[in-house]
């Protein structure tokens, strides 16, 4: 009895175990249950329209659920076919025994879908932005999925999850932007979209080991992170209106770089962007700008075309709050030379703060303090601003050469105008003698104190006429101690002290005196009438030269003694300039005056010892765009000159008299006889000296000469006023 009992008992095991083996293989046919699937199935949405084919009952082992699945079901949504590969549908067992069925779960696997098939079904897609999207910027692709729709006890879609891949996907991601060849798998439910193992091309980069997360609840945010490998070259033309809109790209004519890209999105409920975050690190390989417009400064030598890079370490970080871009690497002007740099900006809350350090070795010229670094020898600048709207805060400004070095510490501008600072320090070197060497402290008043200051090159850049005053916000007083000066033609001034006050960027009262040596002196001062806003300036110099290097008009003067006036108002100058005791050596203009005049003893005199004059007198107008000279009397034993004309950037105009002194000195004795001087009684008594022209554009000038017969009574009575003041 055991034994029979025994062998019912594995007969019943062995045929329970055949049966799931059956069930979870080959299934069971049956059309049973046609009729009531395709029911239920509308009545979860009765959109849906569903004919089945012969079912077969089976057992799914993993879920351990029983299911009825059917091959090729004829499925259409809101009378769009659907190609339906396999349809399985989990049943609850015990609703069967019941003869009311509950669906408790429907899987639907669809044969590969073309997307542009695909977009007659966008419109059960949500949100909206994704149906335009899909119709309007995807061109190809291939979609494979498996669909897990869940039911609840009412047969009606509680949940679903979507799996598969996409294939072979080309879209436009924005104008002028399109990804080839993209290939991924993705998850969703009715939360999140995820993607996985992104592969994608373009024209100019490629993506790859990329993932995108697409959260729908409870608010809709994106994550992705990716990599890419970026080449552009030569702005190919399907992307120059793309380089162009996005001003940092603008320049760029080449980029080989390696990224990690992180991004995250969040939207609004209108499906507007209200947070981002874009991060992106790696290396830049190669990359080149070349500018549109030559990039060109006052202090260098070179105008830049165009930088390069190369294995420079990159870091980005964008968001509604705040931009930040790293370099880190090496730069060059061009294909050779390539240099250390270091790279920080940030901009948040409208506010840019920029820090460099970078290595330098094209040629530098600070004429200002007369410091130039050739071509060739490494610097290193350090820069450290900030930047609010109108106004650039340079924390630190650190130069550094050999042995010179320029530190200036917190300099301030608004709208283009100086504010203040707080330190300037300066230590240069010119033939490895020390040139400068000096601070400037803007407290209360500027100080400038220091043991030498080179100001060769200083009268050359107050000659150049600035359109703009950069320091018209500056009130304040000035205290000047330089223990020496360089000046120009090689002086030395020693012990320079000056005492002053500036006002809307202006000099308005000076005191100051400086020692040459030898017992010679330069004496400086300005006062200023506010009854009439005029400044009064005057200058005595013991020496010459190193006032009136510049001017190419006293090229060949020197010795004498220098005294210069002036009455200053807001827009225009009359000045008077006065020179005793002095020559003339090697003037070419002179010298070519002379020779043309056919004065020969002169012109070797001029070649020789030079020419002596007694005094200089120039009485001038100066005005924003013109300088107007009223005249020019000089006055010497061999040479008399008197001249008269006007200067601006476009042309320089004199004319004038120049009268051999032993002549005139005859003529003036016969003053009495003026009428016999005038109209002399015999042929060439009367040929006094020359008229000349002098005109044409800065440094292209043309003299003309005419023989004279009779001189003018204005010259006669300058030289009889000159003769008075003397006795």
């Amino acid at each position: 009895m055991k034994k029979i009992f025994f062998f019912i008992l594995i007969f019943i095991f062995l045929s329970a175990i055949s049966f799931v083996i059956i069930l979870s293989t080959f299934g069971i046919e049956t059309n049973k249950f046609n009729n009531l699937i395709s029911q239920k199935i509308n009545d979860s949405d009765n959109n849906i329209n569903i004919e089945l084919s012969t079912i077969k009952f089976k057992i799914d082992l993993k879920e351990l659920s029983l299911f009825l699945e059917t091959k090729d079901p004829l499925l259409d949504y809101r009378k769009v076919k659907i190609p339906a590969k396999n349809l399985k549908v989990y049943i609850n067992f015990l609703s069967i025994v019941k003869s009311d069925i509950n669906i408790q779960k429907v899987n639907l696997q669809l044969n590969q879908l073309d997307l542009q098939n695909l977009k007659k079904l966008s419109f059960i897609l949500k949100p909206s932005n994704l149906t335009s999207y899909l119709n309007n910027k995807v061109e190809k692709g291939k979609l494979n999925t498996e669909i897990e729709i869940y039911l609840n006890e009412d047969n009606l879609i509680e949940n679903f999850i979507a799996k598969g891949s996409v294939v072979d996907l080309k879209a436009k991601v924005i104008d002028r932007i399109e990804i080839d060849k993209t290939n991924f798998t993705f998850f969703a439910d009715q939360t999140d979209i995820l993607l996985k193992n992104i592969l994608s091309k373009n024209e100019f980069f490629e993506i790859y080991d990329g993932d995108l997360k697409l959260s729908l609840s409870p608010e809709i945010s994106l994550q992705t992170n990716f990599k890419t490998v970026v080449e552009v070259e030569n702005k190919a033309n399907n992307y120059i209106d793309f380089f162009t809109k996005i001003e940092s790209l603008r320049d760029i004519n080449y980029l080989k770089a390696e990224l990690n890209n992180f991004i995250t999105l969040n939207f609004d409920k209108t499906y507007k962007v209200k947070k981002y975050n874009y991060r992106s690190s790696g290396k830049v390989l190669d990359m080149s700008f070349i500018f549109s417009k030559p990039f060109e400064n006052t202090f260098l030598n070179k105008k830049v075309n165009q930088i390069l890079l190369k294995d420079t370490k990159f870091e980005a970080d964008f968001d509604l709050e705040k931009n930040k871009i790293n370099f880190d690497g090496k730069y060059a002007f061009d294909e050779k030379n390539f240099l250390n740099f270091n790279f920080a900006n940030i901009i948040k809350d409208n506010i840019l703060k920029l820090k460099l350090n970078a290595d330098y070795e094209e040629a530098i010229n600070f004429d200002l303090i007369n410091y130039h670094k050739p071509k060739g020898i490494n610097a290193n600048l350090s820069l450290d601003l900030k930047k609010e709207k109108n106004k650039i805060e340079f924390n630190e400004i650190n130069y550094k050469e050999e042995k010179n070095s320029i530190l200036i510490k917190n300099l301030i501008f608004h709208k283009k105008k100086f504010h203040s600072l707080d330190k300037i320090s300066i230590k240069t070197y010119d033939n490895d003698e020390k040139n400068n060497d000096f601070t400037i402290l803007f407290k209360k008043i500027i100080s400038i104190k220091g043991n030498q200051f080179d100001a060769r090159n200083l009268p050359k850049i107050l000659n150049n006429k600035e359109s703009e005053n950069r320091f018209s916000n500056l009130n304040t007083q000035i205290d000047i101690d330089l223990s020496n000066i360089i000046a120009p033609v090689s002086e030395k001034i020693k012990n320079f002290k000056l005492i002053g006050k500036i006002e809307n960027g202006k000099f308005s009262k000076i005191s100051s005196k400086g020692d040459f040596g030898n017992n010679n002196f330069l004496d400086i001062s300005m006062k200023n009438d506010k009854n009439n806003n005029k400044r009064y300036l005057e200058v005595y110099s013991d020496l010459t030269k190193p006032l009136l290097t510049e001017y190419s008009f006293f090229k060949g003067l020197t010795g004498g003694k220098l005294l210069y006036s002036s009455v200053i108002d807001k827009n225009s100058s009359n000045s008077k300039l006065k020179i005793e005791n002095f020559k003339v050596i090697n003037a070419p203009g002179m010298v070519k005056l002379l020779s043309l005049a056919d004065l020969g003893g002169l012109a070797d005199l001029a070649k020789g010892d030079g020419i002596t004059f007694e005094s200089l007198d120039i009485t001038m107008e100066k005005s924003d765009e013109k300088l107007q000279i009223n005249e020019i009397l000089a006055l010497g034993p061999s040479i008399s000159v008197l001249m008269e004309g006007y200067q601006d950037v476009n042309v320089t105009s004199l004319r004038g008299t120049l009268i051999p002194a032993k002549t005139l000195n005859r003529m003036i004795s016969k003053i009495p006889l003026i009428g016999d001087i005038v109209i002399p009684k015999e042929v060439g008594e009367g040929l006094f000296g020359i008229s000349f022209k002098i005109k044409g554009p800065p440094g292209k000038t043309k003299t003309t000469i005419n023989p004279i017969r009779t001189i003018t009574p204005r010259f006669i009575q300058k030289i009889i006023d000159r003769n008075k003041k003397i006795k």
